[in-house]
């Protein structure tokens, strides 16, 4: 009976050891292997005769907008995108008025990981955007998710990457990377990437 069940035994026993795991805080050595990645390939599944929405307009059914493709951008790296709830599109319209350029990052493209229960999955941010002097890692949340233990867990080591990022950066003559966890309700399509900084950014 043993032998039939052992991987899942042992599976539940990493996952208590690793409920009573604790470590000290310490110091790790930053290490870049490569200055860029390149941008990862994305495909999208849109119905036969299905048209691209522009991403400026309220979709009439918002309770469908993840099954919808937007476009009509100027800025961003990749010509559509998909978004999750309405106030992600409006993030995009300030992003596409204002940012030199942005996108919204692929599975991969960061390699961020975080520690959640026993595991490391990986926390791919929704948003990035570069201005004149800042790069921008955004993640919009809904405001009765903010508090939530995982969603700190991910800012917690995106806030440690945009430092290092940005330490790495200024001794190029790069950018400063910073991280904002934005509520959702907190979007308005009049407001700017600066305003959503002050009021918004992690440190």
């Amino acid at each position: 009976m043993l032998c039939v069940h052992q991987r899942e035994i042992a599976r539940l026993v990493h996952v208590q050891m690793q409920e009573h795991y604790w470590e000290d805080k310490v110091d790790y050595e930053v290490v870049v292997k490569k200055g860029f990645s390149e941008l990862k390939s994305r495909a999208f599944i849109r119905v036969a005769g299905e048209a691209v929405l522009d991403h400026r307009h309220v979709p009439t059914d918002k309770s469908k907008i993840g099954q919808y493709n937007f476009g009509g951008f100027e800025r961003s790296l990749y010509p559509e995108e998909k978004f999750a709830s309405d106030p992600e599109r409006r993030l995009a319209v300030i992003l596409d008025r204002e940012a030199k350029r942005w996108f919204r990052p692929a599975r991969g493209q960061f390699r961020i990981y975080y520690r959640w229960r026993g595991d490391h999955p990986e926390y791919q941010p929704d948003f990035v955007a570069e201005t004149e002097d800042t790069i921008y890692m955004m993640e919009p949340k809904a405001r009765n998710e903010m508090d939530d233990p995982q969603i700190g867990a991910k800012s917690d080591v995106a806030v440690e990457w945009c430092k290092n990022a940005s330490k790495i950066a200024a001794r190029h003559g790069g950018k400063q990377w910073k991280y904002l966890l934005i509520p959702h309700d907190a979007i308005s399509e009049n407001m700017t990437i600066v305003g959503l900084a002050e009021r918004y950014g992690v440190i």
